[in-house]
């Protein structure tokens, strides 16, 4: 596989702090299993294989960009794919819902559960197993994070990103930010901008690495997972006309936020390079949008003279 393409930003901020911003652009590696997905499902694609398994069974909730992934890589593996999927209200409206509708014409089957019962079964896999009734089966966590998906995600830094001071990614299961710890440079440091602030997240990340040459910031969620705000709308605008860079609402704006605010505030020093990883999740601007509009807030451009819709 090629490396990701590295692109340096342009904006006011960076150039009078002096700072260095390199994007590796991730989300461009394939249309659907874009960004860290890809890199996470590498390997367990290859354990399925291997097993001989013909499903692929995994977890996620309504916008998840794991599902999705983990449905367009199933079709074109030669896989089936079933997802558990948080919330049983969803059953009844996966038309409604752009995440769920493409895994579906993309060929995955899903079983909803409540939000209790799902807890429990992405936790004991037997359960998890037995509410399938077949053999064949591959099981995929939770957003796709296993020592598997680590392995992938630590192949993602090159030669190139040795100059990086800061390597810097948005953090949901932890996974990704534990590969990237796993393959950087002594000389560097690890920021992960945690998308959802909770008390466990520096066990999960620990979970897949013994380093502790990261630091997990959570000053950035915006009021919890998928949450948002005008003024979070406003900046992703912003950047796509300056760099023409689209970003997503739930993973990588609040990481750039962070970022620059971190530029802004001196906690990143003058004369720093800085390589911030987009892991994609693109897809999920339409079902934001569509919440967006409900609500008549401002919506997230994905051009730089268009909206979604």
């Amino acid at each position: 596989m090629q490396p990701s393409r590295n692109q340096k930003l342009q904006l006011p901020v960076l150039q009078s702090h002096e700072v260095k911003l390199i994007l590796k652009r991730e989300d461009q590696l394939h249309p659907l299993i874009s960004g860290n997905k890809f890199r996470k499902l590498k390997y367990n694609l290859e354990a399925a294989r291997l097993k001989k398994a013909h499903t692929l069974l995994t977890f996620g909730g309504a916008y998840s960009n794991h599902i999705l992934a983990t449905a367009a890589a199933a079709a074109e593996h030669g896989f089936k794919s079933t997802g558990i999927i948080r919330g049983e209200e969803l059953k009844n409206r996966i038309d409604e819902n752009p995440t769920l509708s493409k895994a579906q014409a993309l060929g995955m089957k899903f079983i909803f559960v409540d939000r209790e019962r799902y807890r429990v079964l992405t936790r004991d896999e037997k359960k998890a197993r037995e509410l399938c009734a077949q053999d064949g089966i591959f099981m995929i966590p939770e957003g796709g994070s296993n020592a598997l998906a680590v392995r992938g995600v630590s192949e993602m830094l090159v030669e190139e990103d040795l100059e990086a001071d800061y390597i810097c990614c948005a953090v949901g299961t932890g996974a990704t930010l534990a590969g990237i710890a796993e393959a950087a440079a002594p000389h560097q440091k690890v920021l992960g901008y945690a998308a959802l602030d909770h008390d466990s997240l520096h066990q999960e990340v620990a979970r897949f690495t013994k380093k502790t040459n990261y630091t997990i910031i959570s000053d950035y969620t915006f009021g919890g997972y998928a949450k948002i705000s005008p003024r979070l709308v406003e900046q992703m605008n912003s950047w796509l006309k300056r760099t023409e860079v689209l970003f997503d609402p739930v993973y990588t704006a609040k990481m750039m936020f962070g970022i620059l605010d971190g530029v802004k505030r001196g906690a990143i020093p003058k004369g720093s390079v800085i390589l911030a990883i987009h892991t994609g999740g693109l897809q999920g601007i339409e079902g934001m949008n569509s919440r967006l509009e409900k609500k008549n807030a401002p919506l997230i451009q994905i051009s730089c003279n268009k909206k979604a819709s």
